[in-house]
């Protein structure tokens, strides 16, 4: 495996700040990138907007049957 030069000195440092061998940085390095490549993309939140849909004029929520009549046809039972 071959590193990128900027790579390379970024995990050098990293080892040497550290305290750690320099491929234990790398694999860590890799395990926790990969874990992150491999992870699926967050869903977005599906919204609606509400609109006011209100009543057609001459028909009220008071007599449900009627309603059902006008909708359904007579034969709504």
């Amino acid at each position: 495996m071959t590193l990128d030069p900027d790579v390379a000195a970024k995990a050098k440092k990293s080892a040497a700040k550290l305290h750690k061998p320099f491929k234990q940085i790398i694999n860590t390095a890799l395990r926790i990138g990969l874990d992150e490549v491999l992870k699926p993309p967050r869903a977005r939140r599906y919204r609606t907007k509400p609109r006011p849909l209100g009543l057609r004029p001459g028909l009220s929520y008071d007599n449900i049957s009627d309603l059902l009549a006008r909708a359904e046809g007579e034969n709504h039972r």
